[in-house]
């Protein structure tokens, strides 16, 4: 992970919180609402963490019901993406073009259509998987329709430029680069025309040739096959051509320019020696458990499951009592970044230092799986929150953090600087911030207590009956029916 990638992963979760500056009025669990100097909300939550809506830094909005729904719109007004009990249903949507999926099974995308002028991007497809496939763009050449398994085509799919059927297995036709492949009744018995030429009764025997490319064949499938491929027409001249050979579980060989690799007693025995385009040496001894490699580049000591040390490109990684104990370093633009992992998410940290700049203080990203999250950026700001099941597992969706890790907050802390700091507990039944001289505590509804520098508010059910000292008071007094907004007690002039 980069460093501009984690600063952003942190600021991304910065956001579930509310805005520390900003007011609060409690009234837990109806709704607690974070209100700017001029009494707008900039967040607020409603029964406990369900329903929300807090305004982003563009200008737009988030809002929904924990977990069935959350909608996401621009400074216009306008939805850019919906989901529903995500990852069930998701909706995304530009000036320009929708998308939806459900489960990634049935799909829908097009564009919008919400002018006068015809859309700059007319393609409109619909697919229903495995079943049902279309994709219109107004031109016959490029558009397609298909009902598996009864018929159809589908074009620019699965690496192939075309892939026709009818009753399928009966009836299969592939292209790829002008080599057409007629399956009657898939994959049995093939045949190869164009480009390529070839045949196969499978899985017995069969051949492909394409003159000046390669000639492949194959017996017993998976079992045996024979290949030879020709290098690419930008090889330098003299390039021997690759030879892939093999009959498992016995032997399998892959040589081709600049290295060897050799299988014995497949997949447990086996060596590759590389000088091209680096030098690398590896031995395998009951494959994955004992490997030893040399390079330049690379560095193999495996004596599994005990003990695995490696270096690959820069990165030094470790496993102990696999898959326990996991530790990899690696310096990546400038920062040099440490991750450690106990049974892969039941710990795990990373830590980024500057390489240019040894003494800032460190960056942090810690979960115990599923109990608490700790950020800290190293700057001053710090996160905490307990529970945190999905945090670990899903440390880059954000969908993720706006539907689900929220339900589980019974505890946050944030502090953006060391005197400026909040928590809340219980879905924020009970909250405290501290900026500066200032505190404000709340116990839902029913106790306030702010305090500043000469000044003291405690009230019970949002001012029914309070005791206040103000600034140049000795004792203060008792009032009740105040309901008005206290004045501030939190300054906001730094947001």
């Amino acid at each position: 992970m980069n460093p501009g990638r984690f600063l952003a992963f942190l600021g991304c979760l910065s956001a579930l919180s509310a805005r520390v500056g900003a007011d609060e009025r409690n009234d837990w669990p109806v709704r607690v609402a974070q209100v700017d100097d001029a009494g707008r909300p900039v967040s607020w939550e409603g029964a406990g963490p369900l329903i929300f809506k807090k305004i982003t830094t563009d200008g737009g909005a988030v809002s929904g019901l924990r977990p069935l729904w959350v909608r996401t719109e621009d400074a216009r007004g306008l939805t850019t993406q919906t989901t529903v009990l995500y990852p069930l249903f998701i909706y995304r949507a530009d000036s320009e073009r929708y998308h939806w999926t459900l489960l990634q099974l049935i799909n829908r995308s097009g564009p919008q259509r919400e002018g006068p002028e015809s859309p700059s991007d007319p393609v409109a497809t619909a697919e229903i998987w495995p079943l049902w496939f279309s994709h219109q763009t107004g031109d016959p050449a490029t558009s397609y329709q298909a009902l598996f398994p009864l018929g159809g085509t589908l074009k620019r799919r699965f690496t192939l430029d075309e892939l026709s059927w009818v009753a399928w297995p009966l009836y299969l036709r592939a292209e790829k680069r002008g080599a057409v492949t007629t399956s009657t009744p898939w994959p049995f018995v093939q045949v190869t025309r164009g480009t390529t030429h070839g045949v196969a009764l499978w899985p017995l025997v069969g051949w492909s040739d394409q003159p000046e490319r390669f000639h492949r064949s194959f017996f017993l499938w998976p079992l045996g096959w024979d290949h030879t491929i020709q290098p690419a027409a930008d090889a330098p001249a003299g390039t021997p051509p690759t030879r892939q050979f093999g009959f498992l579980p016995f032997y399998t060989r892959d040589q081709r320019s600049g290295s060897l690799d050799e299988n014995y007693a497949w997949p447990f025995f086996g060596r590759t020696d590389r000088t091209l385009p680096d030098r690398y040496q590896e031995t395998r001894y009951l494959w994955p458990l004992l490997v030893q490699g040399r390079g330049d580049q690379v560095s193999v000591n495996r004596w599994g499951p005990f003990y695995t040390h490696s270096v690959r490109r820069g990165v030094d990684k470790t496993w102990v009592l696999w898959p326990l104990v996991r530790r990899a370093t690696w310096t990546e633009s400038g920062v040099a970044q440490t991750q450690t992992q106990f049974f892969y998410v039941l710990y795990w940290s990373l830590e980024q230092r500057s390489v240019t700049n040894p003494r800032a203080a460190p960056a942090h990203l810690t979960h115990f799986w599923p109990w608490l999250s700790h950020w800290d950026n190293g700057a001053g700001r710090r996160q905490i929150q307990f529970l945190s099941p999905f945090e670990a597992l899903f440390t880059r969706n954000e969908q993720v953090r706006e539907a689900w890790t929220p339900l589980f907050a019974l505890y946050r802390f944030e502090q953006r600087a060391p005197d400026d700091q909040q928590w809340s507990a219980l879905w924020r039944a009970v909250t405290w911030r501290r900026e500066g001289p200032r505190t404000a505590f709340h116990l839902g509804p029913l106790l306030g207590v702010e305090s500043g520098p000469g000044r003291r508010r405690v009230s019970l059910v949002h001012g029914l009956l309070g005791w206040r000292r103000e600034p140049g008071d000795r004792a203060g007094h008792v009032f009740w029916f105040d309901f008005s907004p206290a004045p501030r007690t939190l300054s906001s002039s730094s947001r």
